[in-house]
């Protein structure tokens, strides 16, 4: 079959929709090009196919036309915003229809692609360029067939009854919108409403992509919130969604299996978010049970729960069965050794991590050398919080190690309250040597003295694109904290720098604010610093520093 053809016997509105579709066949000569021996699949388009045809959109949008001339140019910003949306929700669209026929060669997906990207870049053109603020694709308010987000989520948190749950969700019973993402979050549905938003939601459930159904049972009682829960669970089964956020339900054993039909349905998930939701050890292998199709999960929130180590050990096989796992998030959640181990087990199967969040549990020196272990295979790796872990030395060299040899483009690293000392820092400072990306550091609340301070600004010297660092509450005194202060306030893009709750003398907090009195936004508070704090130790220290020190603020330069 010619695709050529079957593009331009697409219903179209002018001939300068008709280009648009041409521009599509650019998909098929892409995938002829492959010459593949047997068979040709013509979706998914490439990446740089959508690109490229975002960027011709755009091109009309902004340029004169028998449409522009009618109606209006838009601007390069407004038109490119438009041409990313129409073409999000024509793959959307386009890709539903795929993956119902996941048989065939694509090509009613691509006659569908560029039918709807027809469709909705005459809407635009017709509609002309909005006012100034405007936004460009609206929620609730309007009717055009841009319209991807339904967002009831606005305002005071309130009950939603059955009396006004109709009028409310009216837009979604309106032929032909396009909405892709819902969010009733900050709205607390009652079993009337769940009973009226029920078969508005199963009509409308093929073509959903994103759903926020947190906090939207707040102050009911148990029972009926089982049932609320249940009735969305079963109106959207069968959905095949990208993201789903069921975070702030204090959902529970009880909880996640009334959304067991919902879980379980989901081939496709590629976002998870269960946060604040009162999950128990048995709550995670309810989670675990009813989750099993992970192949495609990028993003896994957990934080905020009660999950302890037998609960750890389930959402260790969730990740474990998630390869493509890249921003994992499970702090504050009782997590100790033994659960941190299992984790970090199943953290070694996912090559693909960008953000690792573990804060706020008790994983201890053991916990943390196993991650070290996992952190050795993240190349990936961006953003790395590992604060409150109990990781003591031990624990810290073993992961500052791991980081230094990995995450070649880490650009945050967090590790405050682990009881770090000085005996750690050459490690911690030669990890920080190699990562020039780095724009955020957070050691606070450790032991580091001057003695570490000083190996860490010297480890920070050359990092151009470094914007904050936190070394409060480390016994820090007045030498270690003006030899980081003159190295950090010379930066270009520097934000801020906090060195509160330290031992800096009155005579050094001053020194401090005259090195930033030309930009004195960078210093963060000293309101919590003990000048009678610092010992003899430290004091002898500050003297050994003293002729560096000086030679460093006779070289200073700070730009008007």
């Amino acid at each position: 079959m010619n695709y050529f053809l079957l593009l331009l016997c697409i219903p179209t509105y002018s001939i300068y929709i008709i280009a648009l579709a041409v521009l599509v066949g650019f998909i098929v000569m892409e995938l002829n090009s492959q010459k593949r021996p047997f068979s040709i699949k013509l979706w998914p388009p490439s990446q740089n196919t959508r690109q490229t045809l975002v960027e011709r959109m755009t091109n009309n949008l902004t340029t004169k036309s028998l449409f522009t001339q009618k109606y209006g140019t838009l601007d390069k910003e407004e038109a490119e915003e438009n041409a990313k949306r129409i073409e999000d929700v024509a793959f959307a669209t386009a890709n539903l229809h795929y993956e119902k026929e996941p048989d065939g060669d694509g090509g009613s997906a691509v006659q569908l692609y560029a039918k709807e990207c027809s469709k909705l870049l005459l809407d635009v053109l017709k509609r002309g360029p909005s006012k100034k603020d405007d936004e460009v694709v609206t929620s609730v308010n309007t009717t055009s067939s841009l319209e991807y987000v339904f967002d009831i989520s606005k305002g005071q948190r309130a009950f939603i009854e059955a009396d006004e749950t109709e009028q409310l969700l009216s837009p979604l019973k309106e032929p032909g919108n396009s909405y892709t993402k819902i969010c009733f979050s900050n709205r607390s549905f009652g079993l009337g409403a769940a009973q009226i938003a029920e078969p508005i939601l199963t009509s409308i459930k093929d073509q959903l992509k994103e759903v926020d159904l947190s906090d939207f049972i707040a102050g009911r009682s148990e029972a009926e919130a089982l049932d609320v829960m249940k009735i969305f669970s079963t109106a959207l089964e069968g959905s095949v969604l990208r993201s789903l956020n069921l975070s702030d339900n204090a959902l529970g054993e009880k909880g996640v299996r009334a959304f067991g039909a919902l879980l379980k349905s989901q081939k496709c998930l590629e976002e998870l978010y269960l946060m604040n939701d009162g999950i128990s050890k048995e709550a995670a292998l309810a989670v675990c049970e009813l989750i099993p199709f992970t192949e495609k999960l990028k993003v896994l929130h957990f934080h905020n729960n009660m999950t302890g180590d037998e609960g750890a050990l389930a959402i260790a096989e969730v990740v474990k069965r998630s390869p493509l796992l890249e921003d994992f998030r499970c702090s504050s959640t009782r997590i100790g050794s033994e659960g941190g181990v299992a984790l970090s087990d199943a953290l070694g199967n996912c090559a693909h991590l960008k953000k690792l969040d573990l804060r706020d549990n008790m994983l201890g020196v053991e916990g943390g050398v196993s991650l070290s272990k996992a952190l050795t295979k993240q190349a990936e790796l961006r953003e790395v919080y590992l604060s409150y872990l109990n990781l003591e030395d031990d624990g810290a060299i073993a992961i500052v190690d791991a980081l230094t040899e990995a995450a070649p483009h880490l650009e945050v690293l967090e590790m405050s309250g682990n009881d770090i000392t000085a005996d750690a820092a050459p490690a911690i400072a030669a990890c920080l040597a190699a990562k020039q990306f780095l724009t955020k550091l957070n050691l606070s609340e450790n032991e580091l003295k001057d003695e570490g301070a000083n190996l860490i600004t010297k480890a920070i010297e050359g990092h151009v694109q470094l914007k904050e660092i936190d070394l409060s509450a480390n016994q820090i005194s007045r030498a270690g904290a003006q030899q980081l202060a003159v190295t950090v306030v010379q930066k270009a893009d520097f934000k801020l720098l906090n060195i509160n709750g330290n031992f800096i003398s009155d005579e050094g907090i001053d020194e401090l604010k005259d090195i930033f009195k030309k930009s004195p936004d960078m210093l963060g508070p000293l309101d919590e610093n003990d000048p009678d704090g610092i010992d003899n130790d430290e004091e002898s220290d500050e003297e050994g520093g003293a002729d560096e020190l000086e030679s460093k603020m006779k070289n200073l330069v700070v730009d008007d």
